[in-house]
This record gives structure tokens, C-alpha cells and sequence, in this order.
């Protein structure tokens, strides 16, 4: 028995190494610049994960070009083109200042502004001496009430 769950455990741990991307480099410096790399592209199909997080096959793949790509000598910024040419600018985590995505970083600031004026301009203007005539009329309402 004790055999038989040695055996078990052993092909399961053999077929989780089989799924894991396995890469070699170079030098130290071309490993992390394929970290960076894959922790800065988003992955198409899981929407909020990098493709270094991602276990979807586009992220096995995009890892795989990635790897490809530095090792024929291109910069960071190259593979960044290249992906961006081929799933789009939603690929990279920072996304380009055009006039179509404008908005996207204007609209927390507007937001902000319009906000401070609400704010400003709906605080109560009432001086404490009104605020003291206010409740001395408060008072006098009062006691006309009990009588």
C-alpha cells in the first residue's frame, strides 16, 4: 500500500514539472529582464493577470516569444512592440497617452475638481451669531409651544 501511494504521488509530482515553463539563460541580467518582461504584459485572455501569473495557453505562449525574442538580442521595448502590434495596446499595463484614451487620465482629475467645488460650495455659510439667533428663536418656538 505504502508503495502504491509512493508511486501515485511521484507521477503527480513529475506531471506538475511537466506543466511549468522551463527556460534557460544566459546571464543573470537576461533572466531578469524576462521577468520584467512577463510580469508587464497582461495576458489577453485572463484580463488582470501578467502572463507570468497566467496559466492559459496564449500565456504559455506569449512566455514562449518573449523568451524567443530576447534571445535573438531585441530590448525590452521591441518585444514590447512586437506584442503590442500583434494582441493590441490592452496587452502592456501602461497604456499610451493618444487623444482616444485622453479621458482615461483626465477623468480622475476632473473628477477631483468637481468634486472639491460640490463639497465648497454645499458647505453651510452660518456664522456662529447666526447660529446663536437661530437658537434663541429655537427657544422662543419652544416656549410658545408649552403654553
Amino acid at each position: 500500500m505504502k508503495w502504491f501511494i509512493f508511486c501515485i504521488a511521484t507521477i503527480f509530482t513529475f506531471n506538475a514539472h511537466a506543466a511549468e515553463d522551463n527556460f534557460a539563460f544566459e546571464t543573470p541580467a537576461q533572466r531578469a529582464q524576462f521577468l520584467s518582461l512577463t510580469a508587464e504584459l497582461r495576458c489577453p485572455m485572463c484580463q488582470n493577470q501578467n502572463i507570468a501569473d497566467s496559466d492559459a495557453m496564449i500565456a504559455h505562449d506569449m512566455r514562449r516569444k518573449v523568451y524567443t525574442l530576447l534571445k535573438q538580442g531585441k530590448s525590452e521595448q521591441e518585444v514590447i512592440d512586437y506584442m503590442k502590434a500583434r494582441y493590441g495596446d490592452f496587452v502592456h499595463y501602461q497604456p499610451p497617452v493618444t487623444p482616444a484614451t485622453m479621458w482615461l487620465w483626465a477623468a480622475p482629475v476632473l473628477f477631483v475638481i468637481i468634486a472639491f467645488i460640490f463639497i465648497i460650495r454645499r458647505r453651510p455659510n452660518s456664522q456662529p451669531e447666526d447660529m446663536a439667533a437661530k437658537l434663541a428663536k429655537a427657544d422662543k418656538m419652544l416656549e410658545q409651544e408649552r403654553e
